[in-house]
């Protein structure tokens, strides 16, 4: 399969950002220079990342990476970047769990230094399994890899998930709580997963304001309704977008734990179904173009077993969970879709379901029709 042009991300000009970078770098810490700024190949659709190297005496050279709030006019992937909420995550599971998140440095509000807010973190070496083309593929370091090796990957994986849920204080991440969710003492407030879903309703409706609507997500919300779990579990902090693509791993143990832009409250089985499914996605995809990708890693039945016995915890109604992760993605995916429209990539074809690369599975999905 040829590999497909990425979409466009930025209107912004990557060496006038390096430019008022240096300034503003120059100024924060006198003597300090910021060099060797670049745009990574693997550069996010949502917030922008830069990565650099700061010269200055005292420290030595500093390896970082910027995350930049997305540009407006690029056509954004969600509504809002809320950096000071994520920086506050990130804080907050570095100091309260072993799970290795990189250092945040400082953190810009103010939108005039590089025309969007801003923060800086210090910059983790190591390998991160591909998107594109995707890691089930050949030709990548993690297909590459012993199944040993990637056991030792998955384990280390799921482990994430259990130590980030087992030691976050629910209560200092009350800050995640989506709308409506904030006083669970009060009987009339919706549950975390109730408050969760609803959020992803909201951003629906947002992607498909004054365009073609989706039949199909919309049938995967009626279907999660029929599913809603009698018990919803606890409240942890979920990572949001738990997937292996998101760790910088040294060898097959990670190193750092990034993007946490989707960060919320809700059930441990939020983060499970995303991992879980993501990878299937990926799986999905490779075997459609004649490949056999890795069908043993991060299957179902070893996460939940993994992860159950790593925190004495055993998933439940991972049927709801993993469709919801079908449905999440898709969202995000038709709103890819709708930028490529908007830049002139693409057109919006009869059927608007079929802009989401995974309709076949989620239909199948909705329909009960989807083995694991």
């Amino acid at each position: 399969m040829a590999e497909a042009p990425r979409p466009r991300t930025t209107t912004r000009d990557p060496e006038e950002i390096a430019r008022r970078l240096t300034a503003w770098l120059a100024a924060r810490l006198p003597g300090a220079e910021a060099v060797d700024v670049r745009v990574p190949t693997s550069n996010g659709m949502s917030s922008e990342t830069l990565l650099f190297d700061i010269e200055h005496p005292e420290p030595p050279l500093r390896a970082c990476a910027l995350r930049l709030a997305a540009d407006p006019a690029a056509y954004t992937v969600f509504p809002v970047y809320d950096l000071p909420r994520q920086c506050r995550t990130m804080r907050l599971v570095a100091d309260r769990t072993d799970v290795p998140v990189p250092r945040v440095l400082w953190l810009e509000e103010d939108p005039g230094p590089l025309g969007a807010p801003f923060f800086v973190m210090e910059r983790v070496e190591g390998r991160v399994p591909p998107d594109v083309m995707p890691y089930t593929y050949e030709g990548n370091w993690l297909h590459a890899a012993s199944g040993a090796e990637r056991e030792r990957l998955e384990a280390a994986s799921v482990a994430i998930l259990a130590r980030l849920h087992d030691q976050v204080p629910v209560e200092e991440a009350s800050f995640l709580a989506a709308p409506g969710a904030e006083d669970p003492s009060h009987s009339s407030s919706p549950s975390p997963l109730r408050a969760h879903v609803e959020a992803q309703r909201a951003y629906y409706a947002w992607v498909v304001d004054g365009l073609s609507r989706s039949p199909l997500i919309e049938d995967a919300f009626d279907r999660l309704d029929a599913l809603w779990p009698d018990d919803e579990g606890a409240t942890v902090l979920s990572w949001g977008d738990a997937r292996i693509g998101n760790v910088v791993y040294d060898g097959f143990e990670p190193a750092a734990v990034l993007d946490w832009e989707m960060a919320a409250l809700g059930p441990r089985e939020v983060d499970l179904g995303w991992m879980i499914y993501l990878h299937r996605f990926f799986q999905d995809l490779t075997e459609r173009f004649g490949q056999r990708g890795l069908p043993g890693l991060l299957r179902r039945d070893r996460v939940e077993a993994r992860y159950a016995d790593l925190t004495g915890h055993t998933p439940r109604a991972m049927d709801f969970h993993i469709l919801y992760a079908a449905l999440r993605h898709a969202v995000v995916m038709l709103r890819v879709a709708y930028r490529q429209v908007h830049f002139g990539e693409s057109d919006v074809p009869a059927d608007p379901d079929t802009l989401i690369l995974h309709h076949d599975s989620l239909r199948a999905m909705v329909q009960g029709d989807y083995g694991d």
